[in-house]
């Protein structure tokens, strides 16, 4: 369960981060209501997961999802740059962090 947690929390993270983008472009109450809920659900999440993998595990978890799920919505959204040496550096990234899960 606290692995599921932990994926709930990089998907708030990410959502956080959208927020900050909508900010960016255009400052709404619905900015700022993704913003701070996708954060403080981020958070609850993490501190969930924490009480069973260990914090080194769980943040560099965290913080892989966020980084490469906001990559992608970079991509994908926001038509961000879809250069390979991007895609292998975010292969990178979630390699290491199943590598995390599977010595955890």
């Amino acid at each position: 369960m606290a692995w599921l947690f932990l994926a709930i929390a990089g998907v708030g993270e990410v959502i956080g981060v959208i927020g900050i983008n909508k900010i960016n472009n255009n400052k709404s109450w619905q900015s700022f209501a993704l913003l701070f809920g996708g954060f403080s659900g981020s958070f609850l999440f993490l501190t969930l997961a924490m009480e069973t993998i260990q914090m080194s595990t769980a943040y560099a978890v965290w913080t892989g999802i966020g980084t490469v799920g906001s990559v992608l919505i970079g991509m994908f959204l926001y038509k961000e740059s879809k250069d390979w040496r991007r895609l292998v550096f975010i292969g990178m990234i979630l390699v290491a962090a199943v590598g995390l899960k599977l010595i955890s």
